[in-house]
């Protein structure tokens, strides 16, 4: 079965894209087309932020762990979603950012709904 999934970026999300060097955005090039036709993914791509309405996307290159947090527009389950939005992204350092990303995340959600 193949989905057309729809991503849709935040102008955070942008700007984070385009400061990537090749091989990172070619990984999330990668990670996209598995989004957008896959209608499982696996929790190595996407994993849902427990006590949140929001999931990561996860991108590994060697021993960095780059982190983008997205939303589901149209379902709450991303499976059943067929529209994202990638909000914020960032290099893992430690979990205790999670909590400050989500509240930047929440942010930037609220802003563009607002739009």
């Amino acid at each position: 079965m193949e989905v057309n999934r729809k991503i849709l970026f935040s102008k955070e999300f942008e700007e984070f894209f385009k400061n990537l060097d090749t091989a990172v955005r070619e990984k999330y090039i990668y990670a996209f087309n598995i989004i957008k036709t896959q209608y499982v993914v696996n929790k190595k791509f996407i994993k849902k932020i427990e006590e949140s309405n929001l999931y990561e996307l996860r991108i590994s290159i060697s021993s960095n762990e780059y982190r983008t947090l997205l939303f589901t527009m149209n379902h709450e389950s991303f499976m059943e979603s067929t529209c994202i939005l990638l909000l914020n992204s960032f290099l893992k350092k430690s979990s205790k950012q999670y909590k400050s990303e989500i509240r930047l995340a929440q942010k930037i959600l609220t802003e563009y709904v607002e739009e």
